[in-house]
């Protein structure tokens, strides 16, 4: 993925760059077409001069030469004119000078003339120097004043659209807060200010009505549940039932406390997301974790060892300390075999909890998703993880999650 630039950034870099090429261009440009320029005046000069002295021979007028400017000769034969450039040397400067000669041959008053008129050229290297120094000059001025007018006028255009991207950032579903946009006299920002009040607003409404669904379903589904709990125990305590019986008996129950289990937990979610849990309290993480493990190493479902180098104490919620620490713990039980080992390690500010594993996760960017099970070997809620990730949020905690030596390693730094 390419570096991310600022539109600001981005928009003054293209202008200085268009500017750049576009003063380079004009800089090449008005070199040759001033030297051209030149060049035909120094040429009409010549003819002009020459001229002149053809019409004061033919006037009868005595016209001396002045060398290297001017010279009259007197020849046999004509020959056809040229224009060249010569070399002579300059006393004054003492350095040789680069001339524009014509020379013509004329007929006047009977008498065969050879006129040569002489013109100093400008130096290329110094006219070259003046042009792109004056160009540069120039274009360094604009550059400055139009950079500065146009990202002083680009930031007061964009105002309003940075100002809308800031609230949009702060936008959270969690409180009622109105977004407080800007509205702006630019067409496209004030529908983009409209599109996103308009989305929002929906967004809003259709999250608190999930919201509520969601807890009218986790409460109503409590009351049938715990019907349904009673009159199976009233089945096995008032009848005699056979062994087929017992094991279908048996499943729904199990099936009736994956449900409750399912309730509780997304009644947990949803208290989560209403930030109904604000009683902060200091909660001893290590001491929590003790009893954890002794309540697993009472069920005999699997090796629990528990290390800590010192005391772990947060600030939390007491209830979902627990779930949270629960339900590591849980998920790790339950994604290992019988007798094999999980490892539990807390510092002062960390807790890691490590389980066997064949291979690592194919998704693990997705664990704590809800619903999510890596496989479907193990019936779970697909809830616990979710749950300890809502909660790790709530409070600024960092979960992850890696595979190292054969090891599936959760971590939670506190800091």
């Amino acid at each position: 993925m390419s570096k991310k630039v600022r539109l600001i950034k981005k928009t003054s870099r293209t202008f200085l760059l268009i500017g750049l090429v576009l003063a380079l261009l004009s800089t090449v440009v008005l070199y040759f077409y001033t030297k051209y320029q030149l060049e035909n005046e120094l040429e009409e000069v010549l003819y002009s001069a020459e001229a002149r002295v053809e019409s004061a021979l033919a006037s009868g007028r005595v016209v001396s030469s002045l060398p290297p400017f001017a010279e009259i000769n007197e020849v046999e034969s004509l020959q056809a004119k040229f224009l060249k450039d010569t070399i002579i040397y300059d006393p004054s400067q003492d350095e040789m000078e680069l001339f524009k000669e014509l020379s013509v041959y004329k007929t006047i008053n009977g008498k065969n003339y050879q006129i040569t008129i002489r013109e100093m050229v400008l130096e290329s290297k110094d006219f070259l120097f003046a042009i792109v120094l004056s160009n540069v000059a120039i274009f360094g001025l604009a550059f400055v004043f139009l950079f500065y007018f146009n990202t002083k006028r680009n930031l007061q255009l964009w105002h309003p659209f940075f100002k809308n991207l800031e609230q949009m950032k702060r936008f959270s579903l969690t409180t009622k807060a109105q977004l407080e946009l800007v509205d702006s006299d630019v067409l496209e920002f004030s529908e983009l200010k409209n599109e996103i009040l308009t989305l929002t607003n929906k967004v809003r409404t259709d999250y608190e009505t999930l919201k509520q669904f969601t807890e009218d379903v986790s409460h109503e589904m409590q009351t049938p549940l715990a019907i349904i709990q009673a009159k199976i125990d009233n089945i096995i305590n008032a009848s005699e039932i056979n062994d087929k019986q017992f094991e279908e008996i048996t499943s729904i129950q199990k099936d009736i406390q994956r449900l409750k289990q399912l309730n509780k937990r997304i009644t947990t979610l949803t208290k989560i997301d209403n930030n109904q849990f604000i009683n902060i309290e200091t909660v001893d993480i290590s001491q929590l974790i003790n009893e954890k493990v002794e309540s697993f190493k009472e069920l005999q479902l699997a090796e629990l060892f528990y290390k800590s180098s010192e005391i772990l104490k947060v600030s939390m919620d007491s209830y979902l300390a627990d779930i949270l620490v629960n339900n590591l713990i849980s998920n790790a039980v339950k994604y290992s075999k019988k007798g094999e080992l999980i490892t539990i390690i807390t510092t002062q500010t960390s807790l890691v909890v490590s389980n066997l594993g064949e291979k690592p996760l194919e998704h693990p960017e997705k664990l704590f998703h809800r619903f999510y099970r890596e496989s479907n070997g193990v019936k779970s809620t697909g809830l616990g993880l979710a749950i300890v990730k809502k909660i790790c949020d709530l409070y600024q905690f960092e979960v992850t999650y890696e595979f190292e030596g054969k090891q599936h390693i959760f971590s939670i730094h506190f800091s």
